[in-house]
């Protein structure tokens, strides 16, 4: 009898142990001691180096400064494509189409066709969950004097990183490590135009938004801006809207922070009355108009913002890398918890609009 109550006893200790863990992702994780150094490992595999070596390629003047619609962003376009190809990373518009066409007449000004990229990684066990990661591969193109707007920070930061994180999350799928939920990479178009790309893939969009549990999205991680430029300032990166629609996601960020990454979390920009408005000026919006939670990863303005002198030798890349793992932290969490995200500000922002 005694043995029976000690068991019964460890049983509900594993019990009440596990409902507090909704982070423990399958079976597989579950049942593996060395899960805490696997999640490190696949996270640490997003590297200053292979960042650096994407973005000068893809900050280069051989894409012309990715303007919407013009010759050098269906080069970018074509570039990715071939990345997520290399990595055995599947569209989900299948076979060999990455792209989400966006016609002409969608488009005001004058501003010719465009298109998404997409790339996709299935979920083991709520494959129809979509936690979707998100940057704008496109920038604004030459000035009437030829000079190239690289855009190495604007956003070629958050498109490169994209495409570490779906090399990281690859990997640890095929190691057996999930993801539980599916993952999709969307490279968004014409955010300089007016957040085009991000608004037709809402409006049209690849999986239901009620399916899409949240919208990580990036733009501009590889600089310091003026506030933080001094050494013990610089360890930094600004997160905007992770509270405004779901506290779940907000408090998942501030965890995984604290026990992984240890940047320091500037909320200046989520301030309901912020003049700058950024809450509404990067792709993440088209999401959260929806009330679907979003977190926006920004490392604020600086003096090359939309300049030609914005240029890749003059990115952070360590502090690059750890912002881009601070998201794979984040993302790995959400895609893996237990239970979906708890949406709990609609109300909220019902009131306050």
């Amino acid at each position: 009898m005694k043995n029976t109550l000690m068991l019964i006893g460890s049983f509900i200790v594993y019990c009440c142990w596990t409902s507090q863990n909704s982070a423990v992702t399958d079976k597989n994780l579950n049942a593996n001691p060395d899960f805490e150094t696997a999640i490190v490992k696949y996270a640490e595999s997003i590297t200053a180096a292979e960042l650096k070596e994407y973005l000068y390629t893809f900050a280069g003047d051989d894409f012309e400064g990715r303007d919407t619609g013009e010759p050098g962003q269906k080069k970018a376009a074509e570039y990715l494509k071939k990345q997520y190809v290399e990595m055995g990373i599947p569209s989900p518009l299948g076979e060999d189409d990455y792209f989400q066409e966006i016609p002409q007449s969608y488009f005001r000004g004058g501003i010719k066709s465009s298109e998404n990229v997409l790339a996709f990684i299935e979920g083991t066990e709520k494959p129809e969950e979509i936690v979707v990661l998100s940057a704008h591969y496109d920038h604004v193109g030459k000035d009437e004097k030829g000079n190239v707007y690289n855009g190495a920070d604007d956003d070629g930061s958050g498109t490169v990183s994209l495409l570490e994180l779906a090399e990281a999350f690859i990997t640890a799928k095929k190691d057996g490590f999930g993801p539980k939920r599916s993952i999709l990479f969307l490279h968004v178009t014409g955010e300089e135009k007016g957040l085009y790309g991000s608004r037709f893939y809402t409006e049209n969009p690849v999986f239901p938004l009620e399916n899409t549990v949240t919208d990580l999205n990036i733009d501009m991680i590889g600089r310091i801006d003026n506030k933080h430029d001094e050494e013990d300032k610089n360890n930094y990166v600004y997160l905007i809207g992770s509270d405004r629609l779901s506290t779940e996601l907000h408090n998942i960020s501030e965890e995984v922070n604290l026990k992984y990454t240890k940047l320091d979390i500037d909320y200046t920009y989520n301030e309901e009355n912020d003049p700058n408005r950024f809450y509404f000026r990067s792709d993440h919006y088209n999401f959260a108009k929806h009330n679907i939670p979003i977190i926006f990863y920004f490392n604020g303005v600086h003096e090359d913002y939309h300049k030609p002198t914005d240029t890749a030798d003059k990115i952070e890349y360590d502090l690059m890398a750890k912002r881009a793992q601070l998201v794979f932290y984040t993302a790995w969490e959400v895609a893996n918890r237990a239970e979906r995200l708890v949406v709990d500000g609609i109300e909220k922002k019902e009131e306050k609009e």
